[in-house]
């Protein structure tokens, strides 16, 4: 199994491949760098490079996963552009992977604890927000994923078990953590203000969802901004 994953969901512009069969260290090779507004200038120079460093063609692909979002709204563009011009030129099977989920795998791996409270800064005054538990080897979202204000978020009524140790993880924590805690007397274990998604993360999850036969066709790599005023489709990139 050959899967190619890209991220361009936040300012981290990533791509991995995964090869089944290689030693365990080698199986993802990423390139990845915060480079906020640099994504359509990076993505396809690390997309080549990784092709080219494991001698695959794109044919030979099984998947391709991405960060569908929530995101900005230009890097999901991007994103699903990309995705789109590759997958309908081969053929090739499309895996969306949320990135607020890539987030509560990235935190999992960095701190161990299974429960995330994964957040994106969302700009006017709003953050991207989702509640995660690892259960096993599968990802159990609470609730829904949501584009909400701060203040509006009440974790002392979303938290009501006072026997779970959370993380926060994500850039809306870097700008709102004090109205997040706002109204509660939650203690987080860690808060991880700069935990951004990562195709190598989006690899992971993908590995899973593919096994699981879930996979859209390319004209199903499309974004999901959660803001409903978005409507621009992205336009495919032929790589």
């Amino acid at each position: 199994m050959k899967i190619l994953a890209i991220d361009t969901a936040t300012e981290a512009c990533s791509a991995a491949l995964y090869i089944e069969g290689e030693a365990v260290d080698n199986s993802i090779t990423s390139r990845y760098e915060l480079a906020p507004r640099e994504h359509s200038r990076l993505i396809l120079q690390m997309i080549d490079d990784l092709l080219t460093q494991a001698d695959v063609v794109v044919s030979s692909l099984d998947a391709i996963a991405f960060g569908r979002g929530p995101g900005s709204f230009m890097g999901l563009r991007i994103a699903a552009g990309v995705v789109q011009g590759i997958a309908f030129a081969h053929d090739i099977p499309v895996i969306p992977v949320s990135t607020l989920k890539a987030i509560a795998q990235r935190a999992y791996e960095q701190t161990g604890n299974n429960n995330i409270l994964a957040a994106i800064d969302a700009r006017m005054d709003e953050v991207y927000w989702a509640q995660y538990s690892l259960a096993g080897q599968q990802w159990l979202l609470h609730g829904e994923e949501r584009v909400i204000s701060p203040d509006r978020l009440h974790l002392a009524e979303l938290l009501a078990d006072d026997d779970v140790a959370w993380v926060a993880a994500g850039t809306g924590w870097a700008s709102y953590a004090d109205r997040l805690v706002a109204d509660s007397n939650v203690t987080l274990q860690a808060v991880l203000q700069d935990c951004f998604p990562s195709a190598e993360v989006i690899a992971k999850l993908a590995i899973a969802e593919y096994n699981a036969g879930h996979t859209v066709p390319a004209a199903g790599a499309v974004p999901v901004y959660l803001r409903n005023d978005v409507a621009r489709k992205p336009k495919p990139i032929v790589l």
